[in-house]
């Protein structure tokens, strides 16, 4: 059974759903998480985050590879990318305001209400301001199941991604998540954060008020 719980050098974790199959990997040296998503109909695959350790995403990926999304700018999300491009051909994607910080060159931009699509599977993207002004995440509205959202680093169990301790950052993005996540949401929604384990929405949200109150 899928948990989420995956540790740099471990194995990673699948999950199948009907018409999707998500694999988590974690990857070092910052516990980053990267997430292989694989349509069943078609097969076709898109790498979300492409974070580092590259012999280790080429054998969870294989050489058919269409997609590598990139949730924002910061480096350890993007150390293996240019290496898993070169070697898969895949088209590379994040939002524009992120994109000139990616030092591979974007050939598709996502912004708020665009759609990715993997095979016949369609997940929105959401556009979420704070951590970097290109913050993107994915959702999947799985018709025979619960919705699931790749947050980044924007969500995580426990709190928000770091806005540094700028007080209007940190409430930008909190009413991002709140409007777009939280607020659009079900509570069995699943969460797959950029870095550690998993969550739900469910589990987070009677702490809202109190992220709130602490700014982190």
């Amino acid at each position: 059974m899928y948990t989420g719980k995956v540790r740099v050098g471990g194995p990673g974790d699948v999950r199948e759903l009907p018409e999707l199959i998500i694999s988590k990997l974690a990857v070092g040296p910052y516990d980053n998480n990267s997430y292989l998503l694989r349509c069943r109909e078609t097969g076709e695959q898109a790498l979300i985050d492409a974070a580092a350790e590259t012999d280790r995403l080429l054998v969870l990926t294989g050489d058919t590879l269409k997609t590598v999304i990139t949730t924002h700018q910061h480096q350890d999300h993007w150390g293996s990318l240019a290496d898993v491009v070169r070697a898969t051909g895949a088209t590379t994607m994040a939002h524009p305001i992120d994109a000139p910080g990616i030092p591979v060159p974007t050939d598709v931009y996502l912004e708020e209400g665009s759609h990715l699509q993997v095979g016949k599977v369609r997940l929105r993207v959401i556009h979420l301001i704070g951590h970097t002004d290109g913050s993107i995440a994915f959702v999947y509205d799985d018709p025979e199941g619960t919705a699931h959202c790749w947050t980044g680093d924007c969500l995580f169990p426990g709190g928000l991604g770091n806005t540094w301790g700028d007080t209007s950052r940190f409430q930008t993005l909190l009413g991002g998540v709140e409007e777009k996540i939280f607020n659009a949401l079900p509570d069995e929604t699943w969460i797959y954060p950029g870095h550690g384990g998993d969550t739900t929405l469910g589990e987070q949200r009677p702490h809202l008020q109190e992220w709130r109150e602490r700014q982190w």
